[in-house]
């Protein structure tokens, strides 16, 4: 059938958002309500017709609430096929059920408490609420059926004429994908092992957007997101103007968006083919801007930008004057910034929200026949707990520069080196086989730039093997240097730092980006 009518609907729900309302259309229409517990209660709070789904069973709610819809009068009403099971639904007194109303006990937001316990995480795995929604979805040829308060509205305007199938369709897709989703979360949770991780890993995302194509021309690709990635998230991003993103265009601006979310001043970051090519701080975002462009103007042009703060119309003038921009990603976007960015109208802007504690928990990456799974790179700087090796200690000045260059660093491809001074890159060398040859090309960089690297700071993202890497930066004017330390030539490379009076500070923590 291509529409069917809605004359009997079954609500029983566990977020009860917008449900009433839900319920007073639909009695408004003349639809039977059957319902449960809580939201029958609910219902006929607000003076709405309901009958309790224990009166139309014959049987009573029992067991705490764990059983009151797994009966057959219940599932058949929503199995029943319209025609070829018609007589056996008669024989048996089941009456059909053309809309569910059902979304599940929330689990994943249970077992979010740190203190929640394994009782309580078992109170909330739902056994009665999957089974309706996968019942109705499977017959969704006569079946409507709403897994979540968001698709309330795809009803309204059908309920006087019925529901077409295209509709009843795309709602089954959701209902199971709502499913698969709830049972992987139940699994992993319960399959975790001493170290956190669960023994069975599963990812529910939603494709928002059909890209042209990947990261080349022959390769198929799509943008998807968590159900509720949430602000300061590229995912949860809004694109102000501009043409569609590309694959490489979303990589790119979540490379700088991770990056300029670890500064506190106003910061802005220039990221080109997955690495910052540009970051500095300053006081205002027009000076963070101008000197993040200055560290490698070559390779800003056509880069993405990213800003931690609103972006302002000065510093949006600034950089459409200046140079040939992919995306620019701000939490918002000032009016006057926007309409000075309208005029490239080829442009991508997004607007981010706010970038406070917007972070994955678990990094993910793909494999030929599986894929790795790890805790995401969040690994706290604390200053009280590093080490200075070197006979010289840095001062206050050079340890914020060592600071602010661990930061970038951690956002450079390995090998990572890393040259600043007051705030502003001055060279980067990035995804190197060498740690030498990154040491040499950042240098190059910063003389092609025409930047000066003496009474530099650089941040190197692991150890030194040998005490070369080492001598180039001295080579290159370098005062200090912060890395992980750990080499088996640790010695060697201190003695290096000290022959050239650099103050050197080991952080005990390693971040390789690969």
């Amino acid at each position: 059938m291509s529409t069917v009518p809605i004359r009997r609907a079954l609500i029983s729900v566990s977020d009860k958002t917008g449900v009433a309302e839900l319920a007073q259309d639909l009695a408004d229409h003349g639809v039977e309500i059957l319902s449960t517990g809580g939201t029958a209660r609910l219902l006929a709070d607000h003076g709405i017709p309901v009958r309790e789904v224990s009166a139309y069973t014959g049987f009573p709610e029992m067991m705490d609430g764990r059983l009151k819809t797994l009966h057959p009068r219940v599932h058949g009403g929503l199995l029943g096929r319209i025609g070829s099971d018609d007589e056996a639904m008669a024989a048996q007194g089941i009456e059909a059920i053309d809309l569910l109303v059902v979304n599940l006990y929330p689990f994943a937001r249970t077992v979010a408490d740190p203190q929640c316990t394994r009782e309580q995480a078992i109170e909330n795995i739902d056994i009665g609420g999957p089974a309706m929604l996968r019942a109705a979805a499977k017959n969704h040829q006569r079946v409507t059926v709403l897994s979540d308060p968001q698709d309330y509205p795809l009803l309204r305007g059908c309920l006087a004429t019925g529901v077409d199938a295209a509709t009843r369709a795309r709602l089954a897709e959701r209902t199971f994908a709502r499913t698969a989703a709830y049972d992987s979360a139940i699994a992993a949770w319960l399959s975790r092992g001493d170290d956190g991780l669960p023994q069975y890993f599963g990812l529910q995302v939603e494709r928002v957007q059909q890209l042209r194509y990947g990261e080349n021309p022959h390769q198929r690709a799509g943008f998807y997101r968590d159900r509720d990635p949430g602000p300061g998230t590229l995912a949860g991003s809004r694109q102000l103007q501009g043409k569609e993103l590309s694959f490489n265009n979303i990589a790119d601006a979540d490379a700088a968006l991770q990056c300029v979310r670890q500064f506190q001043r106003p910061a802005c970051v220039i990221v080109k083919h997955a690495n910052p090519c540009g970051v500095a701080v300053a006081d205002d975002l027009t000076a963070a801007y101008d000197r993040a462009f200055a560290t490698d103007p070559t390779s800003a042009f056509g880069g993405i930008l990213a800003f931690n703060r609103a972006l302002d119309g000065h510093t949006a003038r600034a950089l459409v004057e200046r140079q040939f921009v992919e995306v620019v990603i701000a939490p918002e976007v000032e009016e006057d910034a926007l309409a000075a960015l309208s005029e490239k109208a080829n442009l991508r802007v997004l607007a981010c929200g706010s970038l406070a504690e917007a972070r994955n928990s678990l990094d993910l990456r793909r494999i030929s026949g599986g894929l790795l799974v790890q805790d995401a790179d969040l690994a706290p700087l604390d200053r009280s707990q590093l080490k200075v090796v070197s006979r010289r200690r840095p001062d206050d000045g050079e340890m914020q520069d060592l600071l602010f260059a661990w930061r970038v660093c951690h956002f450079v491809k390995s090998n990572a080196i890393v040259y600043v001074r007051n705030g502003q890159t001055l060279g980067v060398g990035a995804g190197q086989m060498s740690r030498v040859d990154s040491a040499r090309i950042a240098a190059m960089k910063a003389a092609d730039a025409g930047l000066d690297l003496r009474d530099s700071a650089v941040a190197s993202d692991a150890f030194f093997p040998f005490r070369d890497g080492l001598e180039v930066l001295a080579a290159a004017g370098a005062r200090c240097v912060i890395q992980p330390g750990g080499s088996l030539r640790d010695d060697e490379v201190i003695k290096a730092a000290d022959e050239h009076n650099i103050a050197m500070v080991f952080t005990g923590v390693r971040h390789f980006r690969h």
